[in-house]
């Protein structure tokens, strides 16, 4: 990091989000939910606060149903969901999220892909990571390998949740994210 970065991250105080974790799986639980674990221990690290964590079925209604719950909630910001994002039959992560979206966030794939592609080559195709906003809250769908939620948090999510980060960041923007429902400063 060059001289003038760190300057500027210096001027503005770390602001922790609330976030939640779902893994989407058929056979974990959370006394063996590696992924689950790395997003959690690096959420701490960070300085965030982990407001809870739930394992969901590779069910569209229970999928849906747990991050719509989180997304009413005051007290959550942001949504990281782990698994599912594969081909098998049972992958549906993205199908139960990207119908929710309000706002699909096409750069978060991008970005991943590269990164992923650095570590593993072009199997990298084989992951559908995706993310949006829902409402107020983003969500993030990443794989289920403790080593692809380590690179997701890692090289994107642990700079974008934080409001030092410059040039920009998402922590800055959320006051602003229901700029839509707002007219003449009240809400609709």
């Amino acid at each position: 990091m060059n001289s003038q970065l760190a300057d500027k991250q210096g001027d503005r105080p770390f602001l922790p989000v609330g976030i939640a974790v779902l893994t989407v799986s058929d056979t974990r639980s959370l006394a063996d939910d590696r992924s689950g674990d790395v997003l959690k221990e690096r959420i701490e690290e960070a300085g965030h606060k982990l407001v809870d964590r739930a394992i969901a079925k590779d069910e569209t209604k229970a999928i849906q149903s747990a991050v719509k719950a989180w997304v009413a909630r005051d007290d959550i910001d942001v949504v990281i969901t782990t698994g599912g994002t594969g081909f098998t039959g049972r992958d549906i992560t993205p199908e139960a999220l990207e119908p929710l979206f309000t706002k699909r966030m096409d750069g978060f794939s991008a970005v991943f892909h590269r990164i992923s592609y650095d570590k593993i080559g072009v199997s990298t195709i084989q992951s559908r990571a995706t993310a949006g906003l829902i409402d107020t809250t983003f969500v993030f769908a990443l794989p289920g390998s403790p080593g692809a939620c380590r690179d997701g948090w890692d090289h994107i999510l642990r700079d974008q949740l934080d409001y030092r980060h410059h040039p920009c960041n998402f922590v800055e923007i959320m006051p602003r994210l229901d700029e839509h429902l707002r007219r003449g400063g009240r809400s609709v």
